[in-house]
């Protein structure tokens, strides 16, 4: 009886070794070209876990060490690929706890809270931390063949670590880990003697040299202030053998603490390794991007945004991916805020969105235009709903307007038209009666308005109100005057429905000294108003009706000191009214304008008049003459 209880285990031993091994050669052959690899976990799991039930239905008996620890190894590292965390760590504790009974080990005083509750013998247990807690368990087995067994675990609780952010216990257990590397090898190289082993699902070896990598990753990003410490840390760790994106995030981290230590010109270079490792590391690309903004080199930085866009859209393109063959994604284990934050890259549409733009003001507009129709196509054929969730993106009317303005600017105002009626339409029912700004309550907001639905109708004006001075600009440059006076008119009535009010005050119409760097909106409204009066008045003079012309420039001016097109035709005006003196005096205060408007407006209106540019050399030379004519007469 004695000898059939003794082989039937082993038989089963075999059996359940065998059924483990096809179990992972199913993982092993499956189609890695899959994208969907939770699925094959999801299947293969259950399984698994099938198998370990069995086992953990026998005694605890040291002969089946090595398969049970095999067992769970792969289950927990399958749980962490899901994300299952708890559920891995359970299964740690409850396998350290059958495996120290297995060695003869008694239940230990000390163990940690998060492992398990009162040990056995009715003692309290003694609260540990986790880094001692694993010290006296390798302590306890270290002369026994358990130990070894029980180092592929510690792998799987840092990869635990790791992924739950626990820098500071991976910290403090470095002693321990240090020591891994050589038993894990020397552990695979007397199991490859053997041809009847439990197989895992991933080799400890590579677990280890992954753990490792993305350890130093992702503490690396939290080194804030000791950037020369993360620096020693990293460069070695780019020879590290790993994944090729793993290789390329060492190189991303490298370059970023370059960057924050002042030395951009090295950061970029570490950055090109970066995207030459692995040219689907965006976070590499975009990096790039925000160093040369920083540097103001505007052709590097669109060549950058040309880059990463076509790189976003390339089908394959997915961080999160797990390289290879292996299990454990990287999105898994490079959990911290700062990586993440590191990592993170606006969509493809938000960088097609910033390439447009730059390049309309950057005196590359043809290109800006083709790449604004390519944006509104992938917004108008958008199946699933990525562009309203794009909060990066401006909203639906504004990218309508931005179109139009540089449609506009390549001459094509018939174009830029059906665009601008396409907001109008849009906002037609949801224009307000009038509309009130308040003052905002705390110091340094940027808006003046102070809830989410005065913010809402302010909108619906100011894009109503742009679209028509758009459509007036878009006559102008047809010479269509008559229609150029019937838009910018719409507009100016639009801008008159707002109202200010400051602390304590009365809701007024605003006025130019209501206008600062905190209150965005006002400075928009005056600067549409003074547009809008300044394209009404050039139309009007364009007509001869050079009273209304006079008026309408002057109130232009009043409204948007810094226009240059309402001053130079408001000289214009005067001239013609044979008031040369006055002319002259408005012309040579317009050309010392200065401001740094680019910076502080939308797209659509930054755009010069149109259809009605006076040459300033042409005027210069008026005053000259007329300085000329006022010598000879004083002269005689």
């Amino acid at each position: 009886m004695y000898t059939k209880r003794q082989q039937s285990p082993s038989k089963l031993s075999d059996r359940w070794i065998q059924e483990n091994n096809e179990l992972v050669n199913k993982w092993k052959n499956r189609d890695a070209s899959s994208q969907d690899q939770n699925h094959a976990v999801l299947l293969l799991l259950p399984e698994f876990h099938k198998l370990l039930k069995k086992l953990q239905g026998l005694p605890p008996l040291e002969d089946h060490a090595h398969l049970e620890v095999c067992v769970v190894y792969n289950v927990c590292l399958l749980s962490i690929a899901l994300s299952r965390m708890s559920e891995a760590e359970q299964l740690l504790k409850q396998t350290i706890e059958r495996v120290l009974q297995m060695a003869g080990v008694e239940p230990m005083a000390s163990t940690p809270p998060q492992f398990w509750h009162t040990p056995l013998t009715g003692v309290e247990p003694k609260v540990t931390t986790p880094a001692e807690f694993w010290h006296t368990v390798l302590t306890s087995v270290e002369n026994t063949a358990i130990s070894s067994f029980l180092k592929n675990l510690l792998c799987v609780q840092w990869a635990i670590w790791l992924a739950n952010c626990k820098f500071e216990t991976i910290e403090a257990q470095k002693e321990e880990f240090a020591t891994l590397s050589a038993g894990i090898q020397q552990n695979m190289a007397s199991d490859g003697m053997s041809s009847n082993i439990p197989l895992l699902v991933m080799e400890p070896r590579k677990l280890l040299e992954l753990l490792e990598i993305c350890t130093v990753i992702a503490q690396e990003m939290l080194k804030e202030g000791r950037r020369s410490e993360a620096l020693s840390l990293l460069h070695p760790a780019s020879s590290l053998p790993a994944p090729r994106i793993l290789i390329a995030y060492t190189h991303l981290v490298y370059g970023c603490c370059l960057a924050q230590t002042g030395c951009p010109n090295m950061a970029l270079l570490c950055f090109r390794k970066a995207v030459e490792t692995d040219f689907q590391c965006v976070g590499a690309q975009y990096q790039t991007i925000l160093v040369l903004r920083s540097l103001e080199n505007t052709r590097g930085e669109i060549e950058m945004l040309r880059f990463l866009h076509s790189t976003l859209m390339l089908p394959s393109n997915n961080e999160s991916v797990t390289p290879g063959n292996q299990l454990l994604p990287l999105s898994v284990l490079l959990q911290s805020q700062a990586l993440q934050s590191l990592l993170s890259v606006p969509s493809s549409l938000s960088v097609l969105h910033s390439l447009a733009q730059k390049c309309v003001l950057n005196s590359r507009v043809p290109e800006g235009v083709e790449h604004y129709l390519d944006l509104l196509a992938a917004i108008h054929y958008d199946e699933h709903g990525v562009c309203s969730e794009d909060s990066a993106l401006p909203r639906l009317p504004e990218l309508h307007l931005e179109a139009g303005t540089s449609l506009l600017m390549v001459k094509r105002p018939g174009d830029c038209m059906t665009l601008c009626d396409e907001v109008i339409t849009t906002t037609a029912e949801l224009l307000p009666a009038h509309v009130l700004l308040e003052e905002p309550e705390e110091e340094g907001g940027a808006q003046a308005t102070s809830t989410e639905g005065a913010q809402d109708a302010v909108a619906m004006i100011f894009w109503t109100g742009a679209a028509h001075l758009l459509q007036g600009h878009s006559y102008c440059e047809l010479k269509n005057w008559k229609e150029a006076v019937v838009h910018y008119t719409r507009c100016i009535n639009l801008m008159v429905k707002v109202r200010f009010k400051e602390k304590g005050g009365q809701p007024q119409v605003p006025t130019t000294d209501m206008v600062n760097e905190k209150r965005k909106d006002l400075h928009i409204l005056q600067r549409m108003k003074g547009l809008s009066f300044a394209g009404r008045g050039i139309s009007f003079a364009q007509t001869d009706q050079l009273r209304q012309a006079l008026r309408d420039l002057n109130l232009s001016l009043q409204a948007f000191p810094e226009c240059v097109g309402a001053g130079l035709w408001c000289g214009e005006v005067l001239w013609r009214l044979n008031r040369k003196q006055e002319a002259a005096k408005i012309w040579e205060k317009t050309w010392n304008f200065s401001s740094d408007l680019a910076n502080r407006i939308p797209l659509y209106l930054w755009v010069p008049q149109f259809g009605s540019v006076l040459d300033c050399e042409e005027l210069r030379l008026r005053i000259r003459e007329l300085d000329s004519s006022k010598d000879t007469s004083n002269q005689e």
